[in-house]
């Protein structure tokens, strides 16, 4: 029963912990005013190496930085017990560090400071530890003293001479020298052991002319201590003579007994090493045997890891780096001569001192937020983990009611102040150990602004902006931006908020100018920051430089006509060949040129004109070619422009071969512009007959190149010269040339293998272009066989361009590989591609699908993921279908979608997020499993609601006036309520250029949609901001701006007929037209003669018809008006001459009964006269109506 009862809460347990989701860790940001604030556990920075060997000569230093807020202190352990340092005085610590000094000035010896050390760093926070530190002295112990025997050997045996280096710390370096301290060449037959014995494969006669000694070079003290020597004697069956040796005969005629190989390291047919993970492997075989054996290396079962494995010592050593766990197995060395092999066995086991898998790192969390720390660490054997905190086992420890053990991992739940500690894991098995300190820092902060104040940005229109706000506070606070202070917030649309406080605008407009606030909120408070946008015109170019050619001496003018944002300051530069130009005398610029006189050859090269502003620049480069004077003929003008050079002449072609021949022209007349560049071009008549291709370009100075060809190809050439004008026409052609076959040089491309169908493998590749074909009856050789076995490749040859595997089981890996042929042989193989075979439905669908957490727009997602053998192909990605079902907004209509979203995952626990939802909606769902062609059977059928969010914009607001002291408002519901309206929304404010008044807000039922507001005066103009309410809050605006029209006057065309003023002023306008309708009428019914009694000082036109009586016959004429009758647009008439009070009849002028002036027009001649000539003041209306008349 207890067990059971154990069970399930460890049950339980798991399942808690798989159901929990940890708050992400707060990161510091490094601002010296934030660490200066912030309360943090130690942290170590510094330390020294574990195997820590020593220089006796020297002083000993054992270092130990640390970290934290307060500043931490240091304490020691040697040997596991309380290392008093106040009480040796050869040992101090240095200020502000835990780094001690061991110092032997005084006297003292370093193996009395022998053992094991380790730094304690500590705070109010918190300990930290370091690793244990084993100090050793290195040492150098001197030879032992022996007296050695000459050794005796007969020729052709092997033999070792033994080294036994003293014991040194570190294990010193070997090798042999002979007495005159020259080194013992090593080869085949004579090498040094890794033990730093010497071995010989077999004994030579000539081997007794040296003694051999072995040297042993310790690094530390870097001095070389050295054996006494070895002497050999060396038994021949016939005298020896040095004179006899020769390389071919190295024993001289002399018989010597051969032997079969045997091995003198390692002894016996098998051994065992083993060796530790990510170190070297050293395999050694040293075989004795005349001649003397050749080795080689094998790996039982398997191939030696070639990246890998290096042969060293004339292939007796065999060393393989970074070994890991594949490396392990058995590897077989192999000596041989002409007599006989013999082989030895080594069996390779690779352990492991613990390695990180998962190391804990430092988490910093704010009070009821939740966390974990994971140690993880592998090892062979596998590691035991233990968790220490602030140096003790966690066991023994204060409890924490916030803190869980669940085997590697520290689970934190709602932690409060206080609870800050450095937390060590320690990983360790019989080869090694790992300790990692982490701690757990508990901190608040009200929000903070790390970044400017009211930093100014300028950005060029139509540019990626970005706007940076970085912020801290503890807990994480939320981030928003608003514009001008208005607004719900900028994420959406063209902005888009990030994580670290950074808005993106992602392109620029005028319109974007303003100032943004950034508003960083927790519970503790909020702080805000702003920075204000200034979007500029960029700068460009509008008329660049162009290339010139210029005869010496003359005046070269290169323009730079520029445009860019006035409010910037802005400069103009030239340089010439990337380096700039002094203007001097004879430099000229001004704004939109450069003026270059009397051109030398100095002045040739690129000249470049650079405008350039705070934020953007723009160049352009134009060449200037400087040429000779032209001919001294007269005929022939100096100034004549360059022009394009004419075609090369007279090709040929010589020194054949299979593939190229060479091409030899004449070039033609430059015309004053040096030709650069020929280009060669070539026609075939095979595959693209007519069809002129380029080949090859040459520079300017060449008419004579070689030509590299393709096989099989019936080649005509052309050239064409360039100059700085122009392209040349095409020379006339040259005599073809066709090159022999020969076997495909070319792989074919885009070989892959893929299933159309669950039982087969397409095999497909692109063709070889008609160029890399290389001879006739072009072919392919296809090969493929199952990954992973070690069967016979099947082939198939064929013309096509595809081969179809059949019978295939579903999505298996082959190998595949391509050869291209023809009637001269075959191509180069290609690499081996892996292709697969068809795949089929998978039969699995994911379970659990359920929703862990829903707000407005996103849900949470987790489910239970399929067997990936079940995907029966390439696991694609779990598709989710998902549609809105329905909205809890009564009555609202919408059209439903069914949308897909993919996730690609393959851990245990698969968990994704569904985001773009409508708020206050509920929705379906449902997941299959999906690989490249099919999917699988769909998972249970979820559902779920989206909470209330924001409303979107009004679905439209207009504006209107209804007469000079009113505007009317009116608007209509969002389309998309996102929850259920309580009313709406307007802020205004008044308008008068850049500045604006005080806000007013007002609110609305939902049942409103319009509204009247009266103005205070005519003129005045208003912005406003309308916006949707829901429970949740204001939502998206909709912003407009009264409009402006001519005179202020902005009327419905339905209430200006009820004016008073226009109904006055159209019975004005139908009077007028009546008058001038009556006038129109006399004026016909009339007509004749009007006499005159004296010629008027107005000029007559040569075609007027002139009465002897001094009358005028008025035909077309008689509707202009009189001269001099002008007035003024406000009505004060300015007398003429021609008045009708001049005339005697004052202003009493009346009609006769026939529409005729009553009494004769008389003359008045004064000097006022040609003032009302000359008048510019508008024609009266009434003396308008008279001059018809």
């Amino acid at each position: 029963m207890m067990m059971q009862g154990r069970q399930l809460a460890l049950a339980l347990m798991l399942l808690h912990l798989l159901l929990w989701h940890e708050s992400v860790t707060i990161e510091v940001p490094q601002d010296p005013k934030i660490l200066a604030d912030l309360r943090q556990p130690p942290t170590i920075t510094k330390q020294s190496v574990k195997d820590y060997i020593v220089d006796p000569r020297d002083n000993i230093i054992i270092e130990c930085e640390a970290k934290g807020n307060p500043v931490p202190t240091f304490s020691w352990r040697r040997n596991g017990k309380f290392f008093n340092i106040g009480k040796d005085p050869r040992v101090t610590m240095r200020k502000r560090s835990g780094t001690l000094e061991i110092g032997f000035r005084n006297g003292g010896r370093p193996e009395d400071y022998e053992g094991e050390y380790q730094c304690f760093s500590g705070n109010d926070h918190g300990l930290a530890m370091s690793n244990k530190i084993l100090l050793r002295v290195s040492k150098a112990p001197l030879w032992p003293k022996e007296v050695l025997e000459p050794v005796v050997v007969t020729e052709g045996s092997s033999l070792v001479l033994p080294c036994n280096p003293p014991p040194g710390l570190p294990p010193p370096f070997t090798f042999w020298m002979n007495s005159m301290m020259s080194p013992i060449p090593q080869d085949k037959r004579v090498s040094k052991g890794l033990n730093g014995d010497l071995y010989f494969s077999n004994v030579m006669a000539q081997d007794a002319q040296n003694d051999f000694s072995c040297s042993a070079r310790f690094l530390f003290t870097h001095t070389i201590q050295q054996k006494n020597p070895f002497t050999l004697k060396v038994f021949t069956n016939d005298p020896y003579n040095d004179t006899s040796y020769n390389d071919s005969d190295p024993y001289g005629g002399r018989k010597v007994v051969e032997s079969t190989p045997t091995f003198l390291s390692p002894l016996g047919s098998e051994s065992a090493k083993m060796v530790l993970r990510d170190e070297q492997l050293l395999l050694e075989c040293i075989a004795a045997g005349l001649p003397t054996p050749t080795t080689k290396w094998f790996k039982k079962g398997g191939d030696l890891p070639g990246r890998k494995v290096k042969f060293e010592n004339y292939n007796k050593t065999m060393k393989i780096i970074n070994v890991s766990e594949e490396d392990a197995g058995e590897y077989v060395c192999m000596a041989n001569n002409h007599l006989g092999s013999i082989r030895h066995s080594i069996f390779v086991q690779v352990k492991a001192a613990p390695y990180w898998l998962d190391k804990p790192t430092n988490l910093v969390l704010a009070p009821e937020e939740n966390g974990r720390l994971v140690c993880r660490a592998n090892g062979n054997p596998k590691p035991s983990i233990q968790w220490l905190v602030n140096g003790l086992p966690i066991d023994s420890s204060v409890p924490d009611p916030s803190r869980q053990m669940m085997g590697d991992t520290i689970i934190f739940r709602s932690v409060q102040m206080g609870s800050s500690a450095v937390y060590q894991c320690n990983a360790s098995n019989q080869h090694g150990y790992l300790l990692a300190n982490a701690f757990v820092s508990v901190i608040d902060m009200r929000p903070r602004m790390l970044g400017p104040k009211n930093q100014l940005i300028k950005v060029i229109e139509n540019n990626r902006t970005f706007l940076d706000c970085p912020f801290f506070g503890s807990p994480f606070p939320e981030l928003r931006w608003f514009k001008n202070g208005q607004g719900s917030g900028l994420d959406g649309g063209q902005y888009r908020a990030y994580m670290n406080g950074t808005l993106e605008i992602k392109r620029a407009r005028a319109e974007d100018e303003g100032t943004y606030t950034c508003v960083a909120s927790s519970i503790l408070g909020m702080a805000e920051n702003q920075v204000r946008l200034e979007v500029k015109e960029p700068s460009r170019i509008v008329r660049a430089p162009e290339h010139q050619s210029a005869i010496r001496g003359s005046t070269a003018r290169f323009d730079c006509k520029v445009k860019f944002d006035p409010s910037l300051p802005v400069t103009v530069a030239w340089t010439k060949d990337d380096k700039p130009i002094y203007l001097g005398w004879r430099l000229r610029k001004d704004e939109e040129s450069l003026t270059i006189p009397n051109i030398n050859e100095g002045d040739e090269g690129i000249y470049t004109c650079t405008v350039k502003t705070e934020i953007d620049q723009d160049s352009a480069s134009a060449r200037l070619t400087v040429l000779e004077e032209a001919s001294l003929n007269p005929s022939v003008s100096s100034a004549l422009p360059p022009d394009r050079p004419d075609p090369p002449m007279d090709l040929e072609l010589s020194d054949p071969a299979a593939r190229s021949v060479r091409l030899t022209w004449i070039p033609g007349n430059d015309h004053r512009s040096p030709v650069t560049e020929f280009l060669v071009q070539f026609e075939e008549d095979r595959w693209e007959p007519g069809r002129w291709q380029d080949l090859a370009t040459y520079p300017g100075d060449l008419n004579s190149v070689i030509l590299q060809l393709t096989p099989f190809v019936n080649y005509q050439f052309r050239v064409i010269s360039i100059n700085a004008v122009g392209h040349s026409e095409p020379s006339h052609p040259s005599p073809k040339y066709q090159t022999s076959s020969a076997a495909p040089d070319v792989i074919p491309r885009g070989l892959r293998g893929w299933g159309s169908e669950k039982d087969n493998m397409e095999v497909t590749w692109e063709p070889l272009l008609d160029l890399e074909k290389n001879g006739p009856n072009l072919h392919y050789c296809v090969w493929w066989r199952r990954k992973d076995s070690d069967g016979e490749w099947n082939n198939v040859t064929i013309i096509g361009l595809k081969h179809v595997v059949r019978n295939t089981e579903t999505y298996v890996p082959y190998e595949i590989k391509i050869q291209a042929r023809n009637e001269l042989g075959a191509g180069p193989e290609s690499n081996v591609v892996i292709g697969y075979s068809g795949e089929d439905k998978p039969t699995s669908a994911p379970t659990e699908l359920h929703v862990s957490k829903v707000d407005s727009s996103k849900a949470n997602i987790q489910w239970k993921p399929v067997d990936q053998v079940s995907v029966r192909g390439e696991f694609k990605e779990y598709r989710l279908y998902y549609w809105r079902e329905s909205s809890h907004v009564p009555g609202l209509v919408f059209r439903k979608e069914n949308k897909t979203k993919g996730f690609y995952t393959t851990v245990a626990e698969p968990s994704a997020i569904l985001s773009d939802l409508v708020p206050f909606s509920r929705y379906k769902m449902f997941m299959v499993a999906a690989n490249n062609r099919y999917e699988g059977p769909p998972s249970n059928t979820v559902e779920f609601s989206t909470k209330e969010g924001v409303p979107d914009a009004p679905s439209f607001f207009r504006i209107k006036r209804r007469g000079f002291d009113s505007i009317h408002l009116e608007w209509d519901k969002p389309l998309e309520p996102n929850g259920l309206l309580i009313g709406y929304q307007l802020k205004y404010q008044t308008a008068n250029g850049s500045r604006q008044g005080r806000p007013r807000l007002e609110t609305f039922l939902p049942n409103v949609t319009e509204f009247t507001l009266r103005l205070p005066d005519r003129s005045t103009r208003y912005n406003f901001y309308l916006s949707a309410l829901t429970q949740v809050g204001a939502g998206e605006i909709f912003a407009e701006e009264s409009p402006f029209f001519a005179n202020e006057a902005y009327i419905d065309q339905v209430d200006i007929a009820t004016q008073g003023w226009f109904i006055g002023l159209m019975c004005a306008i139908a009077l007028i037209i009546l008058i001038l309708l009556i006038v129109c009428f006399i004026k016909r019914s009339r007509g004749g003669k009007y006499p005159v009694r004296d010629k008027k000082d107005l000029p007559l036109d040569a075609v007027d018809h002139k009465d002897p009586d001094g009358s005028f016959d008025y035909h077309d004429e008689d509707n202009k008006p009189l001269q001099g009758s002008q007035t003024s647009l406000e009505g004060n008439v300015k007398e003429s001459d021609d008045s009708l009070v001049d005339y005697g009849e004052g202003g009493d002028g009346q009609f006769n009964e026939d529409g005729s002036f009553i009494g004769q027009y008389t003359v008045k001649k004064d000097k006022d006269e040609t003032e009302g000539n000359e008048s510019s003041e508008a024609t009266s209306p009434v003396n308008a109506i008279y001059s018809l008349a």
